[in-house]
């Protein structure tokens, strides 16, 4: 099960953090801090791959990617395969750049919903449910044209909106 997806800067500060677990606002906020902690102390010739049990319990691995200025993580338990978790990052930021173009990190703060939609359409309640990277699009592409036409539909009908002139 994926237990947290997080996306943050060189600086440690969360672009995007889903916690499929409750934890408190202040436990959240700590678990960053402490992910972020131990990816800037580590040297870039190492595995992406870290026994995260310090930080969030037995049986918790992490697998990360460092693009631009940019750390895509994902916290996840024994039952998932740390290769496959590193393709699904992999997924993730093809599938940003082809809504966004080269997507940066101004991108993830000013399309957070965008994001989110991705994210769920990739992992839904901790469970990877699609790893293509089309069907996706396609999906967040149908999703956006559902908020088109429903921001575009009157709650007033036409032809009741008349009504006061007669």
């Amino acid at each position: 099960m994926i237990k947290a997806v997080m996306v943050m800067n060189t600086q440690g500060k969360s672009r995007l953090a889903k916690f499929y677990e409750y934890l408190s606002v202040e436990k959240q906020q700590e678990l960053i801090r402490g992910v972020f902690s131990v990816l800037c102390s580590r040297a870039e010739n190492v595995s992406n791959f870290i026994d995260a049990e310090s930080i969030f319990g037995q049986d918790s691995r992490l697998v990360y990617k460092h693009f631009a200025t940019l750390y895509f993580v994902f916290v996840f338990d024994s039952s998932e395969n740390e290769l496959a978790v590193l393709d699904l990052i992999q997924v993730f930021v093809e599938t940003l750049d082809k809504c966004f173009q080269n997507v940066c990190e101004l991108d993830i703060v000013f399309n957070y919903s965008k994001i989110h939609t991705i994210l769920d359409e990739m992992v839904f309640g901790g469970q990877v449910v699609e790893t293509s990277s089309s069907e996706i699009m396609k999906a967040v592409e149908e999703i956006s044209k559902l908020e088109a036409a429903s921001n575009a539909i009157s709650l007033i009908p036409k032809s009741a909106s008349g009504w006061r002139s007669r």
